[in-house]
């Protein structure tokens, strides 16, 4: 034990780099090589401005934004920046079809316009290694056994590290696949307002036929402010904000304006999503052969019938933006990671370094054996990965199932012996409340034509003694043939029609006494409910099996590699797992392929080549192409290309998450927000490409010019540190 944490201390503390520029760094664990390569780079800043648990450092500027994001504060009053795709379900639902702010932009003129959301943003006060406590306490424990105490263990230091009345969180994040440990403790505050964001012509320009792609012309960004308690504190969630004041922030980030060229270094902050760069071969052919490919075609499905419904009406359009923009930006992203995994041959490499560490482990009882292993728990899983896809993104997919699934709850404490009246209250409260949120989100003419298409693909593509038990023969008995889509058709249309899930009188009457009879023959719960237990009592845990295998089989492959080559060591850095990383690079240009080249930087003349009057993903403002046309840039204006520059590349290493990331310079001023990678290098979730890798940002001048010049909000600039 003692070597062993003496190998992953020489990792975290000595690292070198990993390749090119890999990497997303933990900043309180740099290390003296990696902080004096960023130094040899262009680095400007000392350890201490970087990360500091005493004093003001950047790491305070930058914020967890919403649940899945990143921002930074950039101004004394609490001002953040984000991406517009970020704060895009906060400014639909803000906007109506009289005040469409989605459509036409927003910029509030002074603190009483700033509107309220339902956001929240964390500021990540400290890290702790908690490593030794929870490896002590887990000693030689295996499988779901381990999982078990481990979660257990990682809960009650959360608990213990946290403290709702100052709405301070603790989350543990286990890294290393779970051979290291770190309590990441955050600070809470819910009252974030939206100050700004461009129409969404210009946030979201070039839609998804863009979406992954460089050229990028994109204005992906939106203005928040967050508010504390006039005493500095956190407000909590459901508290009054009247009275609120801007908050006051440790470090907030200048923005630069000069001009970028190749090579420049760049940094980024925030907080990646997940990777899984240490995955076996097995994994990349399970993703590559099943997973990914079903998910593509059950997210195809759903856009198209998505789409037909959107282009009809500007309202359902609105209503279906924000949903339908989460649904294509991973149905793209899946999509390229396959193309990019199969072309790369992702699983050759990762097969000929197991080969390497199988021929290693001979004779090394704790790694011997380890493949062998591996490969029957993959053997055992494998039939049944494609119908777990088909729960989570076809049945689950719809609107309405998803939300009868829920109900399962309700009827259980309906039919249980001895629950209390309150708990069913309870259970019912909850109901009411999911419904009326469903009914908000749910766009049911196109959810009808989803439950039909995707009962008929479930029924061709999962393997038939999968099926539950009785409900495709009860649909061809009364709805025809099931190779028929007409058949699939009647039966949507009469779940859609008779469902009393749907009905405000009959659901408020089954409110009033409810029926666990009436609930468990209602078509829509019916349905929902033959597919939830038949997965849940049969295949899910096969999953949480397979699953808890999978991690353990991958903790003791990761230690061993450690100890097989510890010059390789030196050069590893853990998986993403939405905790605070850097990463760092440079502006550079790249060829995709043969006899292309893509340069650093996009302009308002490529924006002007694409822009298409009219169109859904390309068309403009037309103050916006009058400004243009005019060479009204002002202080924007890229001095070397007498220009605006829209966006430009780096090389950083970044993935889902790191949206709304900043884009610094060696000063650690703000230079662009990432928003996107490219479509080359796709596959970077399981595998760096250092050739290919490319982040997308967008210029942080053309935002400004955007607030200035196009949206009119001159006093939003001045609340900006500039520097020219």
């Amino acid at each position: 034990m003692k070597k062993y944490f003496q190998i992953l201390f020489f990792v975290l503390i000595i690292s070198f780099r990993a390749a090119a520029d890999e990497g997303m760094w933990l900043p309180l664990l740099l290390g003296q090589q990696v902080y004096s390569d960023m130094v040899k780079k262009g680095l400007k800043l000392t350890p201490q401005q970087l990360y500091d648990i005493n004093k003001p450092s950047l790491k305070d500027a930058i914020v967890i934004f919403g649940g899945g994001c990143t921002g930074e504060i950039v101004s004394p009053q609490g001002l953040i920046f984000t991406n517009h795709h970020c704060g895009y379900d906060a400014i639909a639902s803000a906007s109506t079809v009289e005040k469409n702010y989605l459509k036409d932009g927003f910029y509030a003129r002074n603190r009483s316009e700033e509107i309220p959301t339902n956001l929240s943003v964390q500021f990540l006060l400290r890290i702790e290694d908690v490593t030794r406590e929870v490896m002590d306490s887990l000693k030689d424990l295996k499988g779901a056994e381990r999982i078990r105490k481990q979660n257990e263990v990682l809960a009650a230091i959360n608990r213990r590290m946290s403290d709702a009345s100052k709405s301070i969180e603790t989350r543990v994040s286990a890294l290393f696949k779970g051979n290291q440990f770190l309590a990441f403790v955050y600070q809470r505050y819910y009252d974030v307002r939206l100050v700004g964001t461009p129409p969404e012509s210009v946030g979201k320009f070039g839609g998804d036929t863009d979406n992954w792609e460089w050229p990028r012309h994109t204005g992906d960004f939106a203005i928040f402010r967050v508010y504390t308690k006039p005493d500095g504190s956190p407000a909590k969630r459901d508290e009054p904000i009247e009275g609120n004041v801007p908050l006051k922030p440790k470090w907030f980030l200048p923005v630069s304006l000069k001009p970028l060229k190749e090579g420049d270094f760049t940094m980024i902050w925030g907080y990646p999503g997940s990777t899984n760069r240490y995955e076996t071969s097995m994994g990349i052919k399970l993703a590559t052969e099943i997973n990914n490919p079903t998910l593509v075609k059950l997210r195809d499905m759903r856009l198209k019938y998505m789409f037909d419904e959107m282009k009809k009406d500007p309202a359902v359009r609105l209503k279906l933006a924000s949903d339908y923009a989460s649904v294509a930006n991973y149905w793209k992203f899946y999509d390229g990671e396959t193309k990019q995994l199969l072309k790369y041959d992702v699983y050759g490499q990762k097969k000929a370094f197991e080969d390497k560490f199988i021929a290693w482990a001979k004779g090394k009882p704790e790694y011997e054996n380890l493949f062998k292993d591996w490969e029957k728990i993959y053997a055992a899983w494998r039939p049944y990965a494609k119908h777990r896809v088909y729960i989570n993104e076809g049945i689950f997919g719809s609107s309405l199932l998803s939300f009868a699934a829920s109900l399962i709850s309700l009827e259980r404490a309906l039919v249980k012996p001895g629950v209390s009246q309150a708990d069913v209250k309870k259970e019912l409260d909850a109901a009411d409340k999911q419904r009326a949120d469903f009914l908000k989100e749910a766009h049911l003419p196109s959810d009808m034509n989803i439950v039909a298409s995707v009962l008929k693909m479930y029924y061709e593509d999962v393997d038939n003694e999968q099926h539950p038990i009785g409900f495709y023969s009860s649909i061809k008995d009364k709805y025809g043939s099931l190779q028929d889509e007409s058949t699939y058709k009647k039966f949507a249309t009469d779940l859609f029609k008779n469902t009393f899930l749907l009905d405000d009188a009959r659901w408020n009457d089954f409110l009033k006494k409810p029926d666990a009879v009436q609930l468990q023959s209602d078509p829509a719960f019916a349905t929902a409910s033959a597919f939830f237990t038949n997965y849940n009592s049969k295949y899910q845990p096969l999953f949480q099996q397979f699953s808890a295998n999978n991690t353990d089989l991958g903790r003791v492959y990761l230690k061993g590699i450690m100890e097989m080559e510890p010059a390789k060591a030196k050069m590893m850095y853990p998986d993403a797992t939405f905790t605070m990383r850097v990463s760092y690079g440079s502006v550079k240009p790249y060829r995709p392929r043969d006899a292309v080249f893509y340069d650093y930087v996009t302009t308002s003349r490529g924006l002007l080549e694409k822009y298409k009057p009219g169109d859904y993903e390309f068309d403009l403002p037309e103050r916006q192409i009058e400004l243009i046309r005019k060479k009204d840039f002002g202080q924007y204006m890229d001095p070397v290309r007498k220009d605006l520059v829209i966006g430009f590349i780096t090389t950083n290493d970044i993935t889902g998450g790191n949206s709304g990331s900043p884009v610094l310079n060696g000063r650690g001023e703000l230079i662009g927000l990432a928003f996107d990678g490219n479509y080359e290098a796709l596959s970077h979730k399981l595998s760096f490409d250092k050739d290919l890798n490319r982040t997308i940002c967008v210029d942080v001048r053309y935002v400004l010019w955007c607030i200035d010049k196009l949206g009119g909000a001159s006093h939003i600039i001045r609340e900006l540190k500039i520097v020219k």
